[in-house]
């Protein structure tokens, strides 16, 4: 499946809503307040509200949250917390966030939960290139040394699809033209993700229509031990009728692998409708380095090419993709009941 265009970022500021947009478009931002002292606690407690930006689309609220890295005590508690030694650099504040007003439903993605989701144990373990060529050197005394001995994936390679939050919801009535089906999800259980296949519509995205709201979210940062290099990001961008989240894992592991983990959530505003797609793809090194040769590229964009995922994307074979989908058009909690109507 063709993978929606990269995110375009709007050059120098926000665009201008068009009329139509402002009365249900609105963002809000707050400038991060500043640590006074370097022992003192951060965040500190307003520092969170301060550092978040906030966009309302219709009957979405979406938000993003950055902050500078946790501090030694922030990822010492993680590191206590999930099991595994952390990232070099970890944001752990971070967070984006997409949240139906009307049903207090929401999903979001966060740093503590992306990291819980990389593999804990040695299956996953991978081998940096100089490791397999001192074994081969010294096979008599090495034999019983099979992996990196770290139990766990140190490459960070999460699995994390997001954060799914929901209220209790208010039992309905159907009303009319609206199947009773439609409201069963709101008659003593919230609605929850459910496999389809719908996928997400690639055209639609690949329009220039204006962006109301775009963002980029860093949540961690490996460099692998000067092996290469693993990101975990999340780009935000909502048009009027539209928005796309395109949460990825970025992970180069020099002569090696090359390795692209997609999470993308589209929203359609008109019908409120969520879907959720989630592709893995990765190749060998040697063979994504030689497809950036053989493209005709210079020694110098080879390597270039070799740090950018978005021409990398292309070049790697999905290992697995599968797509979700919720549907919250008939679906209030009693605290919004009647919200956006």
């Amino acid at each position: 499946m063709a993978n929606p265009q990269p995110f375009r970022t709007p050059p120098g500021r926000a665009p201008a809503l068009p009329p139509a947009a402002a009365a249900t478009a609105t963002t809000t931002t707050s400038a991060m307040n500043h640590m006074s002292h370097p022992d003192a606690p951060f965040p500190a407690p307003n520092a969170l509200a301060a550092a978040t930006t906030s966009h309302t689309q219709r009957r979405f609220l979406i938000s993003t949250r950055k902050l500078p890295i946790s501090k030694s005590g922030a990822i010492d508690a993680l590191t206590e917390r999930i099991g595994i030694p952390m990232p070099e650099m970890i944001f752990g504040d971070n967070v984006a966030s997409v949240r139906h007003v009307p049903s207090g439903w929401s999903i979001e993605f966060n740093t503590p939960d992306a990291l819980d989701a990389v593999d804990k144990t040695d299956r996953c373990v991978l081998k940096v290139a100089y490791a397999r060529d001192w074994e081969s050197t010294r096979e008599g005394t090495t034999a019983g040394i099979k992996e990196v001995v770290k139990p766990y994936d140190w490459s960070y390679s999460t699995t994390y699809r997001g954060t799914v939050q929901q209220q209790q919801q208010q039992q309905q009535q159907p009303s009319q033209g609206q199947p009773a089906a439609a409201t069963a999800a709101t008659a003593g259980q919230a609605p929850s993700f459910q496999p389809t296949d719908k996928k997400i519509p690639i055209e639609l995205l690949k329009r220039r229509d204006p962006i109301l709201f775009f963002d980029e979210v860093v949540l961690y940062e490996s460099e692998l031990d000067d092996n290469g290099i693993s990101l975990y990001s999340v780009k935000v961008r909502v048009h009027a009728q539209r928005m796309l989240l395109l949460c990825r894992l970025f992970m180069r592991l020099d002569n090696v692998i090359v390795r692209i983990r997609d999470t993308r959530v589209y929203v359609d505003f008109d019908t409120d409708e969520v879907l959720r797609e989630y592709t893995e793809k990765e190749s060998n090194f040697d063979d994504v380095k030689k497809a950036l040769v053989m493209s005709g590229r210079l020694p110098d964009d080879v390597t270039i090419g070799l740090r950018d995922p978005n021409i990398l994307d292309p070049l790697l074979k999905v290992v697995e993709q599968k797509t979700d989908s919720i549907s919250l058009a008939h679906v209030s909690s009693p605290a919004t009941a009647g919200y956006g109507t």
